[in-house]
């Protein structure tokens, strides 16, 4: 396997490994695809923010994504990590402690109005790293007759990562456009990529996912 964005440094035989483990299959695309933004917030895409960093680029790579979504009559949901002050304390602040200033009702859990997210558009508020747990993401998608999953957002060794692996163990070919996620620093971004693409995922650029969105469009006209 050979990630062309962002691929980590190997040691020498690495990739002979990782073939001869088996890793690095690949799934076949269904008809039914919904896209999962997952905490694309404020507190997570604000440079300022103690959580934030720059995620400039990959909001814009998906908007794109999702405008073609959208073409194809495809489900979009947005996610973000809000905390309710006045609830015990949710075990994974202990190790990620600055999550716990994101509070609700606070613009640190908005979703980044640089997203083109429709008012129809569901947002789910979660308190833990997958968007599956503890959430109605399944039975959201569920009731979308959702075949596939692109799973886009931040930050991609935590968040998205974690989507990802409960996405597959949900029953789901999952996808991860490579410019449609982004994290606080370089290394752990490449090595989640390169991770997710051997064990958990197709990472595919977000030009073949947008033409492959525009394929379901074009078999719905004819």
């Amino acid at each position: 396997m050979e990630l062309k964005v962002g691929s980590p440094d190997l040691e020498p035989g690495d990739d002979a490994t990782y073939a001869r483990a088996g890793f690095g299959g690949g799934f076949a695309k269904g008809e039914r695809p919904a896209v999962v933004v997952v905490d694309f917030a404020r507190g997570f895409t604000d440079p300022a923010s103690p959580t934030g960093s720059d995620m400039t680029t990959a909001i814009e790579h998906t908007n794109r994504l999702i405008e073609a979504a959208r073409t194809a009559g495809c489900p979009v949901v947005f996610t973000t990590i809000a905390y309710d002050p006045g609830t015990p304390e949710v075990t994974w602040l202990r190790k990620a402690r600055g999550m716990a200033g994101l509070t609700v009702g606070s613009p640190s859990v908005q979703i980044d109005p640089r997203c083109l997210r429709e008012p129809h558009d569901p947002v789910i508020v979660k308190e833990h790293a997958s968007a599956f747990f503890g959430t109605a993401l399944l039975s959201l998608l569920v009731s979308h007759g959702a075949d596939t999953l692109i799973v886009c957002g931040a930050t991609t060794s935590g968040c998205v990562r974690a989507t990802a692996v409960d996405s597959v163990s949900a029953g789901f070919p999952t996808l991860v456009p490579t410019e449609c996620v982004a994290d606080r620093a370089q290394a752990p971004h490449d090595a989640s990529l390169f991770d997710l693409q051997e064990k958990y995922a197709d990472v595919e650029p977000v030009d073949d996912l947008i033409a492959y969105l525009g394929s379901l469009t074009e078999g719905q006209s004819s």
